[in-house]
């Protein structure tokens, strides 16, 4: 909406920095952020007063656990609405809404957004741990997929381009034409970006810390795919679309570091599936639109690492009838064989931010 002021630049000097995405992008965060103050304890209050307290687990289940988290039983959970009306908010405010990629990515985030509000719902009206079940969760998150897939497949535009497949570290796509997998792919994607961050949402300011990291790179990688002389020299994809995206995931920086200043340890409220299943399938969908999916694997790694750990502690237990680890996800095994939380979470955030740089450094070594 603020991009059109650019127009009154000749009648009004000064104006012309409203065309700019860099300085959208920093003003997106900016008003994300400060939306997440204001609005932030109001949120909290109206959580509180509807007694959207968060579940934990039952001592039956994971007993150590609850030792260490039995405290955290009705902080009110469902925040992650504060995120996504922040980041609606300040994005249709800054970027511009001619954009296709703006809008594709704000869909996938009330989208998801909204699966997760009912998993929350259910799980606090029921006073469990269990809210929507897995399969429902999966369909919903491939219906998005299929969305999206569909946008990219059906434009002469993009279709080109949304069915190669890229590296890291090499120029030139490995495979220039995946043909129908390419919706397969995007499944892979959205579904293991969303389910990751889900994942890692066990400890207060963990999954939003990481989430800043990330976002930050991929407002990097937007700009770079959405500017052609810059695409150009570092031989990334070019998507004429992208750089707006660039807004987008400042305002989810700028969100994230808001939200952060209530969720930090020990945390006034959890973002919830509310919030992860919603971060996590915008940024795979944001991955998507940049042209750099597979990339999301090393900028993401925590989130990876996290994934991989559950998968591994199924399958070993499983197969061999013995956990890999004392619990999983990886920061409760870590939790669990001593580790302060808050020591969990700072690490965490650290190599969140090491992986983020990795990830950039990439468009180097090409």
């Amino acid at each position: 909406m603020m991009y059109y002021l650019h127009r009154l630049s000749d009648q009004i000097g000064g104006f012309n920095v409203f065309f700019y995405v860099t300085f959208r992008a920093v003003a997106a965060a900016v008003t994300a952020f400060v939306l997440s103050l204001v609005f932030g304890n109001f949120i909290i209050r109206k959580l509180i007063s509807l007694k959207i307290g968060q579940p934990i687990r039952t001592r039956e289940e994971v007993r150590r656990l609850a030792k260490l988290h039995g405290g955290k039983q009705g902080t009110p959970t469902m925040g992650g609405v504060l995120i996504i009306g922040a980041v609606v908010a300040s994005g249709l405010l800054w970027a511009r809404l001619d954009n296709r990629f703006v809008w594709l990515a704000i869909f996938s985030l009330v989208y998801l957004g909204t699966l997760g509000f009912v998993d929350d719902y259910l799980k606090v009206t029921k006073k469990k741990s269990d809210g929507v079940s897995g399969r429902v969760k999966l369909a919903a998150q491939l219906l998005l997929a299929l969305i999206v897939a569909l946008v990219f497949l059906t434009s002469p535009l993009l279709q080109v381009q949304a069915r190669s497949l890229y590296l890291p570290f090499f120029k030139a796509p490995v495979i220039t034409n995946m043909g129908w997998f390419t919706i397969l792919f995007f499944a892979l994607v959205i579904v293991g970006s969303s389910n990751a961050v889900n994942l890692t949402d066990g400890l207060d300011g963990l999954a939003i810390g990481c989430t800043v990291t990330v976002a930050l790179a991929y407002a990097f990688l937007s700009y770079a795919a959405g500017n052609f002389r810059i695409a150009e020299y570092l031989q990334v994809p070019f998507y004429p679309f992208s750089g707006e995206l660039t807004v987008i995931c400042a305002a989810l920086v700028g969100a994230g570091l808001g939200f952060l200043w209530f969720n930090c340890f020990p945390a006034k409220v959890f973002m919830g599936d509310t919030g992860s299943l919603a971060i996590g399938g915008m940024i795979g969908v944001v991955a998507i639109c940049c042209k750099q999916e597979l990339l999301l694997a090393v900028v993401g790694g925590v989130f990876v690492i996290e994934a991989v750990s559950v998968i591994l502690q199924v399958l070993s237990f499983q197969l061999t009838g013995r956990r890999i680890f004392v619990m999983s996800p990886i920061h409760h095994h870590f939790e669990l064989v001593g580790w302060k939380e808050n020591t969990v979470i700072v690490r965490f955030w650290i190599l969140s931010a090491v992986f983020a740089l990795l990830g950039l450094a990439t468009l180097k070594l090409r």
